[in-house]
């Protein structure tokens, strides 16, 4: 494989490793800063919504720059954006050092996607888009952990000292391996919102808003759920987010064989009757660590278990507009995340964190009654190119 993928594969996961790796030092990030646990959860939603809302706007405003120079300048602002969390003073720095690196690796992610077909040959392109994706997913199994025994260790500005050694080193990488490479044409922002006219199409994205919204009511908030419910310290909280990132990574692999044998409808509807199960069981096996262990791997998995699927169902209902379905479809996800970790953060402060699962278990039980809107066969439906 062309080395310029790895370089990519690089980027992404520098980038996957801060949206969610303030989740594990949630509470060492208020103690230090003085705000609550809610406040300090506000910060992944922040981040996720700038994440979903900038990459299509700032591809659509840059889409004349050329592609190395861009993704030069951008790491640069990224950069940025890590070096004030460092030395973020207050609750309110941070919050605008999120902003930045939110809104600059949302763009990062696109280009990396955007950019990997074309240094590849066309029998490579599926593989080497795949290794750009296991760049996040590395980020979720690696990158996390090792922050949470940083910040354990060192405070938590210590993984975001890591994060701006990483994008430098990123940066040398693609000034000296990656060639120029002239932009293509974007997408226009109102053409992409067209397609959601399909019904069909509606109500798969809503799915997956909704469903990982009510993932993230209880994700974004596992580290105190952890040390609250189960009274685990910093090293246990470790262990069990790279149990997680493990477990989700198979996960991955195992919702892309289920969507090849039963069919990507099939595989979306059982994974979430099962997923809701899951979480609604949490709250029942905190009483023995190895009980919540294994229903904490079997809730893992199906979380990334129904993203093959549903991309896979996206491309069936709209082969002519699969790009864009892709891009929606991560801005979906994105903003399920930020309106989950906002949720949560609402049943922490009022109630307690042991509510956190429920709350997310009913979420994804409404993410069933979209999903079975969207595969019901009411009248076939088709995009037409406007």
């Amino acid at each position: 494989m062309d080395k310029r993928v790895y370089i990519l594969a690089i980027v992404s996961f520098i980038v996957g490793m801060v949206e969610l790796i303030i989740g594990g030092l949630l509470d060492i990030v208020a103690n230090d800063l003085d705000v609550s646990l809610g406040q300090a959860g506000f910060l992944i939603t922040v981040f996720s919504i700038a994440f979903a809302l900038a990459a299509p706007i700032l591809l659509t405003v840059t889409q004349r720059v050329e592609r190395k120079q861009l993704t030069l300048i951008t790491l640069f602002i990224f950069l940025i954006g890590n070096v004030i969390a460092v030395f973020s003073p207050s609750y309110s720095i941070l919050l605008v050092g999120r902003i930045i690196t939110a809104s600059s690796g949302s763009l990062l992610i696109a280009l990396c996607l955007t950019m990997v077909p074309n240094i590849v040959t066309e029998q490579y392109r599926a593989r080497a888009i795949g290794i750009v994706f296991m760049g996040v997913s590395a980020s979720l199994v690696l990158g996390i952990p090792i922050g949470l025994m940083l910040g354990n260790a060192f405070g938590w500005r210590a993984p975001f000292i890591m994060i701006s050694i990483l994008t430098l080193v990123s940066m040398a990488g693609v000034f000296f391996f990656l060639e120029r490479m002239a932009p293509k044409p974007s997408i226009p922002i109102g053409r992409q919102l067209r397609t959601l006219k399909n019904r069909k199409i509606l109500f798969a994205q809503v799915t997956s808003f909704v469903m990982l919204t009510g993932h993230l009511t209880l994700y974004g908030y596992l580290t105190p759920f952890l040390k609250m419910k189960l009274g685990l310290d910093g090293t246990w909280v470790s262990i069990v987010y790279l149990i997680f990132g493990i477990a989700a990574v198979v996960g991955g692999g195992i919702g892309g064989f289920l969507a090849d044998r039963f069919g990507p409808k099939r595989t979306i509807i059982s994974v979430i009757i099962l997923f809701a199960v899951s979480m609604l069981s949490i709250p029942y096996t905190t009483f023995a660590l190895p009980f919540f262990l294994i229903l904490m791997v079997i809730w893992s998995m199906l979380s990334w278990a129904i993203t093959p699927a549903m991309q896979s169902y996206l491309i069936e209902l709209s082969p002519e507009t699969s790009d864009i379905q892709q891009a929606l479809n991560n801005s979906a996800v994105h903003m399920g995340i930020a309106f989950g970790s906002f949720i949560g953060g609402i049943v922490i402060e009022q109630t307690s964190v042991e509510f956190n699962p429920t709350v997310g278990g009913v979420l994804v039980l409404l993410s069933l009654g979209t999903a079975a809107l969207s595969v019901m066969n009411y009248g076939h439906q088709k995009f037409k190119k406007s």
